[in-house]
């Protein structure tokens, strides 16, 4: 049996809709008006799937999260993958937001790329999901994360943080700035590291009220997201670690 004609051209729309949404480069303005550049992974067109965003660690770009996002599309999120202000490049991605920062002649440092962040988190909340929001941070990143998230409730809804600690003493912050705003996040909460780096994160960690979990591997680890990349031998833990909290608070399912 014949299919009309008009069916077909409306399941052609349909596959081509799916595909814009599957992964492009977006921008948006930050607070300052700087135009933030951030690539979209997004296969689900229900408007209430959650969608996490994700930040890179220093020195990076949004290219730290080509292998992870669609992993993380596979268990039933949507991603942001944001350039911020402070980076440079990493997987031949170069970071345009940056590099547009800097030829604006505005500052760069961990602290100047929080506008960006915070930015990004509002822009998808009010553009790309009517459900969830989850912040996720890599290094300097991490630590921003956390403070947003305790500064600025209703924000998101959840919290991932790969390596965090208070990082930002030398730019005027007190050596607790981060561990005081995780006192007061109230969204489900992860952190993690590599092993060295745990002490770095535990008064950050028991700062946390909100419900919470960790994961520290028994191998050496790997600083910020990439401990995630599958060429890393240990990488599965963390993956595990990882769907095992987004299943249990923030609607995920095992990877398909």
């Amino acid at each position: 049996m014949k299919r009309p004609l008009s069916a077909l051209v409306l399941v052609c729309a349909l596959v081509s809709a799916s595909a814009a949404l599957a992964a492009g480069t977006i921008t948006f303005p930050s607070s300052d008006g700087l135009q933030i550049t951030a690539d979209l992974y997004a296969p689900h067109v229900d408007k209430a799937t959650p969608v996490i965003v994700l930040f890179h660690q220093a020195g990076w770009s949004r290219g730290e999260y080509r292998e992870i996002a669609p992993w993380l599309n596979r268990m039933g999120y949507n991603c942001l993958a944001v350039d911020q202000r402070s980076g440079h490049e990493v997987n031949d991605v170069p970071n345009a937001t940056a590099a547009r920062a800097e030829k604006a002649g505005k500052g760069t440092t961990y602290l100047d790329a929080r506008r960006d962040m915070i930015a990004a988190l509002k822009y998808a909340r009010a553009k790309l999901t009517t459900g969830k929001v989850i912040a996720w941070g890599s290094s300097y990143s991490a630590g921003l994360v956390l403070e947003i998230a305790g500064s600025h409730p209703g924000l998101c809804d959840g919290v991932l943080a790969f390596s965090p600690g208070e990082y930002f003493a030398k730019l005027g912050k007190a050596g607790d700035w981060v561990a005081r705003a995780a006192g007061k996040i109230t969204v489900p909460v992860f952190i993690t590291s590599a092993r060295s780096e745990r002490e770095n994160w535990q008064p950050i960690y028991a700062a946390v009220k909100a419900p919470k979990a960790s994961y520290v591997p028994n191998t050496k680890g790997n600083h910020g997201s990439r401990a995630l990349w599958a060429k890393f031998d240990d990488s599965d833990g963390y993956r595990q670690a990882v769907a095992g909290f987004l299943i249990r608070y923030l609607g995920g399912h095992e990877p398909q």
